[in-house]
């Protein structure tokens, strides 16, 4: 690898701002011509960094839900024990604690390094960009391909956030082997809000990184109820995830003091597919649970 890619990454010449919100075809070419830069300039802006930079891991996690993911790899029939943990907030949507909210200042002094590393990175279109709006996923173009990272990523979606998708969705085995992912932030006077929508996701999972020392007020996820036929609002607290189908209708309410920032994670079958809608959940044998696919990751990303 040449010694200036992390030079030539940083001068690189971005796309206007109205061209990134909205997806024109140069901001593609431009993403797809310097992809192989951009993982390279990060791969050297790590090495550079390397004493300065907290290291990623499962022991961030919190220590609950750590135990637990550990012993039903172990032995799936102790899984039981990660069910205790999940908490039903609303329909089939399930919250619990993700991040120890002490040790997310590990996490956040890695990511804040990362967003200040001057390479570029791409939002998630249709966002206004700001410094922690990023892709996180290898198939999507100008992600944050910091390897330190790609590795602790990898091992959230594959060590934790399978196999607890696998064990409260069962019928989501086999639209479960793809990945997607991406970070989110909220403030005033930026990105405030998302109207209802649904995920191209089997399955999402939604966690918070604020810092116990920074609280935000409004900003609420509402996700639907169609048996009360109305919306119930979430809020999260430092660490704190919520995992649901993808097809479950839900919204972000204003933030109205604070920021909010989030990453958010996707799961779905290959090139796309996802279960039918209303597909009978059926008995999975544990141990069919707690395994890896054993396909390879393709190419499709949803935007």
């Amino acid at each position: 690898m040449s010694t200036n890619q992390l030079h030539q990454a940083r001068n690189l010449t971005l796309p206007s701002r109205e061209a990134m919100l909205y997806r024109v075809p140069s901001v593609q070419q431009f993403w797809t011509h310097n992809y192989d830069l951009l993982s390279d300039a990060w791969k050297e802006w790590e090495e550079s960094q390397n004493d300065s930079l907290a290291p990623l891991g499962s022991a961030l996690l919190d220590s609950r839900l750590r135990e637990v993911v550990t012993q039903a790899w172990a032995d799936p029939s102790k899984e039981s024990a990660v069910l205790e943990l999940m908490h039903e907030v609303a329909p089939d949507v399930f919250e619990f604690q993700f991040f120890d909210p002490q040790r997310l200042a590990d996490l956040r002094a890695y990511l804040e390094q990362a967003w200040d590393a001057q390479i570029p990175l791409r939002p998630p279109y249709g966002i206004v960009l700001n410094r922690r709006g990023a892709m996180l996923d290898s198939r999507s173009e100008g992600y944050l391909a910091a390897p330190s990272f790609q590795a602790f990523y990898r091992e959230i979606l594959n060590t934790y956030m399978r196999p607890i998708a696998r064990l409260l969705f069962p019928e989501i085995m086999g639209y479960d082997t793809q990945t997607f992912g991406f970070s989110i932030h909220y403030k005033p006077n930026t990105d405030t809000s998302i109207r209802p929508h649904t995920d191209a996701s089997a399955v999402t999972l939604n966690i918070n990184i604020n810092l116990p020392d920074e609280p935000f007020t409004g900003s609420t996820v509402d996700f639907y109820d169609p048996g009360a036929g109305k919306m119930i609002p979430l809020a999260f607290t430092s660490g704190s995830a919520m995992i649901h189908r993808g097809n479950v209708v839900h919204a972000a309410q204003p933030i109205t003091s604070g920021e909010r920032t989030n990453l958010v994670l996707w799961l779905f079958g290959d090139n796309g597919r996802m279960p039918i809608q209303d597909t009978q959940r059926s008995e999975v044998d544990a141990k069919l649970r707690w395994t890896m696919p054993t396909g390879k990751l393709d190419n499709f990303a949803p935007f």
